[in-house]
C-alpha cells in the first residue's frame, strides 16, 4: 500500500478525514494478516514508511507508524504519504530466563 492522504477537502472535517485514513491503514494491515501463510513462515511483517509526501517518506518501525503520522498532523501538514509492504517474518527463539540465583532453569519432568 503506498498512498497519499490529503487531509484539507472541502466540506470535510480534518479530523474525521484523519481518523478515516487511520482506518483503511488497519482495515489493509487487518487484510494483509488474514492472508495464508507460505511454508516455512511464523507471521506477516510490515516495512513502513512515513512523510509529508513521497520523496521525503523515512522509513520507521510497525509500532510508530500511527504516532509518526500523529506527528505529521499535529505539524499543521495538509497531507501525509504511508508506504506499508508486508513480508514473511521468523521468530527467533528465545533463551529461558534464569532462576533467582543466577543459574539456568532446569526443566522438569512433569
Amino acid at each position: 500500500m503506498r498512498k497519499t492522504y490529503t487531509l484539507n477537502i472541502e466540506g470535510k472535517n480534518r479530523d474525521r478525514l484523519l481518523e478515516a485514513s487511520k482506518h483503511d491503514i488497519r482495515k489493509y494491515l487487518k487484510r494483509e494478516r488474514n492472508k495464508t501463510l507460505p511454508a516455512g513462515v511464523d507471521y506477516w511483517d510490515f516495512d513502513t514508511k512515513s512523510g509529508v509526501d513521497e520523496a521525503s517518506a523515512v522509513v520507521i518501525p510497525y509500532g510508530d507508524l500511527f504516532s509518526s503520522i500523529d506527528a505529521l498532523v499535529a505539524d499543521g501538514g495538509d497531507q501525509f504519504y504511508v508506504e506499508v509492504v508486508s513480508k514473511p517474518g521468523h521468530r527467533s527463539v528465545k533463551a529461558p530466563p534464569p532462576d533467582v540465583w543466577g543459574k539456568p532453569r532446569e526443566e522438569s519432568g512433569t
